[in-house]
């Protein structure tokens, strides 16, 4: 467990990513999703946005938001615990759970807090371009109402999303090894079956046992790159629809951040299916060696994506981020994965009310000239 002085310095830490957050998303003028103004596409200060780039850009400071949320999370439990790489400071105390993070890559607390800080800049950023138009943030603070974790480190916030009864999919992990391609029809099975678990210590008694509290990483690990992943088909398919060459400018390099933190993660997740960490088990959900046997569809050492179907299967096969076609890869896609993986289990009706209306003006965008 931690001294009292390294919960003091993990919550300055924490305090000062949260407060990075809130700046971003509560800027002048508080309002909520469900009662903004109209867009204002006629008004001088936004007329150089279309109504469809002011939809996207809208829903994805949302997704960015949400994501913002879950990283930090896992930020304030297996993060840097002293603001440094282990690396630099050996001998700050590290808890369970940042152990068996580390279990997975010795990086991993470093590269954990790398994700949150992005992601908090992405929808500081998206909320600050939004309001420089003269369009309203997005401000989802009415909803960080969820208990998150009691386990020490946590800080006592309400929280926008649910990281302890995840149903994780792990299909994501055979299809960028797959020749084939979703949109074009391709279907793959979970790689393992994550079913209502929690990513993250939920008590101070989940950081007890070496098994449990590895399995409980292992979790995590898969749930990163399903969300990273998932961040990258979004960005995809929606920089198709954009008109303003400004607002492609943003989504193709936001959206090329979100590729870079999921192929670390594609990395990370397979270091938890192979030894030394595998085989490992715990109250039913087991994290085999996935090179005992070999297959190619579940191969940890298969980083990069595998050459699929591409524009058309009469085509030479490319290596490419996959889907990227509305009906996988779409708004609407993305909150329908986030729900079924029990991100928002005990969120309000109101909210995921409002975040459909959002993705489904997203998707209805239109590219114009």
């Amino acid at each position: 467990m931690k001294s009292n002085t390294d919960v003091a310095q993990m919550k300055n830490r924490r305090s000062f990513l949260r407060n990075t957050l809130t700046t971003g998303a509560v800027v002048a003028g508080s309002t909520v999703l469900g009662r903004h103004k109209a867009l204002a596409q006629d008004s001088e200060a936004s007329a150089e946005l279309r109504k469809g780039d002011i939809a996207i850009l809208r829903f994805l400071a949302a997704a960015e938001l949400i994501e913002s949320d879950l990283w930090q999370q896992y930020a304030e439990l297996g993060g840097l615990t002293s603001g440094l790489p282990i690396e630099v400071d050996p001998n700050q105390t590290l808890n369970a759970y940042q152990t068996a993070l580390s279990n997975l890559d010795s990086d991993g607390p470093q590269y954990i807090t790398s994700n949150t800080i992005d992601e908090i800049s992405h929808a500081t950023f998206l909320n600050g371009y939004l309001q420089s138009k003269g369009v309203d943030p997005v401000d989802f603070s009415e909803f960080e109402t969820l208990q998150g974790s009691t386990a020490a480190g946590a800080l006592n916030v309400g929280r926008l999303t649910n990281l302890m009864h995840l149903n994780v999919d792990t299909s994501w992990y055979i299809r960028y090894r797959s020749s084939t391609n979703p949109d074009f029809g391709a279907a793959f099975p979970q790689a393992i079956k994550i079913t209502n678990r929690t990513a993250i210590p939920r008590t101070d008694a989940d950081f007890e046992g070496t098994d449990h509290i590895q399995v409980i990483a292992n979790t995590a690990a898969f749930h990163f790159g399903f969300i990273e992943q998932g961040g990258s088909s979004l960005y995809q398919a929606l920089s198709q629809k954009v008109s303003s060459l400004e607002v492609l400018k943003i989504t193709l390099g936001i959206g090329g951040d979100e590729i870079a933190h999921f192929l670390e993660w594609v990395d990370f997740s397979g270091n938890a299916v192979q030894v030394p960490v595998a085989p490992v088990s715990d109250e039913g959900l087991t994290f085999p060696n996935f090179f005992n046997p070999l297959n190619p569809l579940i191969q940890p050492s298969l980083i990069f994506p595998v050459p699929c179907e591409f524009i058309s299967p009469n085509l030479p096969r490319c290596s490419v981020i996959r889907p990227t076609n509305d009906r996988f890869a779409g708004a609407v896609a993305a909150i329908a994965s986030f729900t079924h993986d029990g991100l928002f289990v005990g969120q309000q009706k109101e909210f995921l009310r409002i975040l459909q209306q959002m993705a489904e003006e997203a998707d209805a965008a239109r590219r114009e000239f």
